[in-house]
Parts: C-alpha cells; structure tokens; sequence
C-alpha cells in the first residue's frame, strides 16, 4: 500500500476490553458509525467493538482522496494508534471494500474478515444520482425535515433508502447541512463502486462473505474473484434480504457473525 496521509477517524465503542482482539466496523457509502450501534452493542457482549466513520462520513474529517488504499490507510492507522496489533474486520458495501482493501494488503493486522454484502469487483451500480439531488436539495431557509425530503423523492422514490440517505441531515443554529462530504463522494464514485487491482495478493486467514438474497451484490460469477484473494471464504447467503442485510435482518445477520467469529 503507498504512503497515503492517513486520518484519525471518529469512532463508537462498546463492549468492554476482555484481552481479546478487538472488532473495527466499517460503514457503507452515505453511512455512519450510529447506523451500527444496535449491533455493535450485541457483538459488544463478548468482545471490545469499534464502529468507526469512515472518511468524508459521520464525523470523521474530510478529505479530497477517498481511494480504498487511502481509507485502508485511515483504519491502518485506528490500530496503530491504540496499538492494537490485530483485529477482527466487519465491514459493509463501501465498508466491506476497505475491509477487503486492509485484509490484502496488511493481511497480519486482521486476525477474521466480514463482508457484508460485497465482492472485490467493479461493478456498474452507481450512486451519482442520489449525490447530485442531495446537492442539488435547497437548504437556504429549509425549517423542516420534510421539505428537504420531498427535494428527493423523483431521484429517491424508494422511502426507506430516502429515509436513510436523511439521516445525514442535520440542523445547526437553525440551518440545515449535509454531514458528508458530498463533493469528494461525487468525484470518487468511479473508484468507489470499482475495485483496487491487488494483483495476486491473498488474505489466507478465516472469512465469511455475507449476501442478500434478493440483492445482486454477490452473485454465482463473483465467487472466483472472491476465493481468489480471500481463498479460505465462506460464502453464505441470507434470503430475501436487499443490500442493508444488516438492517433487514439484524438477528440473523449478527448470529451467522457470531457463529463465524
């Protein structure tokens, strides 16, 4: 991995340090640490848990670079920071892609991989809309949730992903702004929903790739480039759950985890 200037993420924790490796969750684009918390408090029973906020999201800082080697480099630097020689890496979508980003290119730092919901592959999905109309949204004299909602709905019409995309909305001394760094989101889209050339790099320790069965983000023609990199994976599928797995399904998607770890 090249020298990248890493950044010191923001973070919830929960659960209490035992001794054991601790676990780092990792979002998906336009999410958050809090849209983990539920979960994190689950895992958090056994085990010292750290959901953080990913680049340009949450409360981490912002920054013009968003490549995975550079938001690899952010988490690199979370366990560096702590000194934590290992950890267990849950991640999602954007989450999951960093994850995989770490696990290749530092393979002695991440003692067991998650990934939710994602492969080490490009793919042709982009989020471009949902960028534009949320820039697009006006703000200026806003006073209520709603009316910045209904600015999305003709490139948003899906309620619950809308309802998601909202929570980063936020109000402060009476105006309104995006906790995300809309602009760096926009510019990187083609390497976000694209994917590093790690070339033969492998992580040869335990993972567990978890797909939405009614989700096209793991298909049968994955699985090759899946065991290429990560040749010990399971790969499990939870039906008729979307892409937030996580969200959909949080008790079965938490118990294949915990089943895994």
């Amino acid at each position: 991995m090249p020298q990248q200037q890493a950044l010191p993420l923001t973070y919830l924790e929960a659960g209490e340090a035992n001794g054991g490796t601790p676990m780092l969750v990792l979002h998906g684009l336009f999410g958050s640490a809090r849209n983990w918390q539920t979960l994190a408090r689950r895992f958090g029973e056994s085990r010292r848990v750290y959901a953080l906020d990913l680049r340009n999201h949450g409360g981490a800082p912002w920054a013009e670079g968003m490549s995975y080697p550079e938001m690899a480099a952010d988490v690199l630097r979370f366990l560096d920071d702590r000194g934590f020689a290992r950890a267990t890496i849950v991640g999602h979508s954007m989450g999951g892609k960093t994850a995989m980003a770490l696990a290749l290119a530092h393979p002695e730092r991440v003692e067991r991989l998650v990934v939710a919901d994602i492969a080490p592959v490009a793919y042709t999905h982009t989020h471009a809309p949902f960028v534009a109309a949320m820039k697009a949204a006006k703000l200026e004299g806003a006073t209520r949730r709603p009316e910045v909602e209904a600015q999305l709905v003709d490139a948003v019409p899906e309620a619950p992903l809308r309802s998601f995309l909202m929570q980063n909305l936020v109000l402060e001394n009476g105006v309104f702004s995006w906790r995300i760094n809309l602009d760096s989101i926009g510019a990187n889209m083609a390497g976000l929903i694209g994917f590093p050339d790690f070339a033969g790099a492998r992580y040869d320790g335990p993972a567990l790739f978890i797909g939405g069965g009614a989700s096209d983000y793991i298909r049968p023609e994955h699985h090759d480039a899946i065991h290429r990199h990560f040749p010990k994976a399971e790969i499990r599928m939870i039906d008729g759950v979307g892409h937030w797995l996580h969200a959909e399904r949080p008790a079965e998607f938490a118990a294949m985890v915990e089943g895994f770890l």
